[in-house]
């Protein structure tokens, strides 16, 4: 498998078996630069973790989330036949033909909504092939080789997500969040019914100008910020 290519003020690095969000978290605390893309291309699973530094406050910078989903989405979209869907949880999840396939998770050094943070991780991971054979047994969940995708190369598929990514930072940067809304929106997975989500449990609204999740809980609207989102390595 060939090591993957990145654009400008992008660095990769191999974790050779690591955890990238662990280890790209860890270089984030002691300062990295920006860009560091820490990367694992196992036979089975895509892992890989970016690190960036940020110039808006938390509650905003957390948009890099469905950001990258839909730098994802775009990614896959441009190597995968076009008969593959690629959708998207608000959570971060990752649903290719329906079924499950992995997901985005989002750490930042600080946590208060009113601060900058001194940066930011999002962590993709991915599955390429099924845990077991039986995959009859577990129909909500799928891998991208058992979805007809075994000619999209790991290695291709990170450096892609990479630039889309890349892409949408940009536009989002330049015109704010109506296109990332109208994108995510048309990508969005499992909106439909009841859902639960950061304690709540309700049904969908629809998404704040931030992105943020709208759900009708009792005969009370209660807004779920993207921040909710925010997790650190285990």
């Amino acid at each position: 498998m060939k090591e993957p290519g990145f654009p400008p003020l992008f660095k990769g690095q191999s974790a050779a078996g690591a955890d990238p969000f662990v280890l790209a978290c860890s270089a984030a605390e002691v300062g990295c630069d920006s860009g560091l893309v820490i990367f694992d291309l196992a036979h089975d699973t895509l892992r890989a973790a970016i690190v960036f530094a940020p110039d808006e406050v938390l509650s905003k910078a957390a948009a890099i989330l469905p950001i990258c989903g839909v730098g994802f989405q775009n990614a896959l979209g441009a190597l995968a036949p076009p008969e593959v869907a690629v959708h998207l949880g608000w959570d971060g999840s990752i649903y290719v033909n329906g079924g499950y396939c992995g997901g985005l998770r989002m750490a930042a050094g600080q946590t208060a909504k009113d601060g900058i943070p001194d940066w930011m991780v999002i962590d993709l991971s991915l599955a390429l092939w099924p845990a077991s054979d039986e995959t009859g047994l577990t129909p909500d969940v799928t891998a991208l080789f058992a979805e007809g995708c075994t000619d999209v190369d790991a290695a291709e598929l990170l450096e892609a997500w990479v630039r889309h990514t890349l892409v949408g930072i940009n536009a989002w940067t330049d015109t704010g969040t109506a296109s990332l809304h109208r994108e995510w929106t048309g990508l969005a997975h499992g909106l439909d019914g009841t859902m639960s989500i950061a304690g709540q449990t309700g049904t969908y609204v629809g998404l704040d100008e931030a992105l943020g999740l709208l759900l009708k809980v009792d005969d009370n609207t209660v807004l779920i910020p993207l921040t909710a989102n925010l997790t650190r390595p285990t």
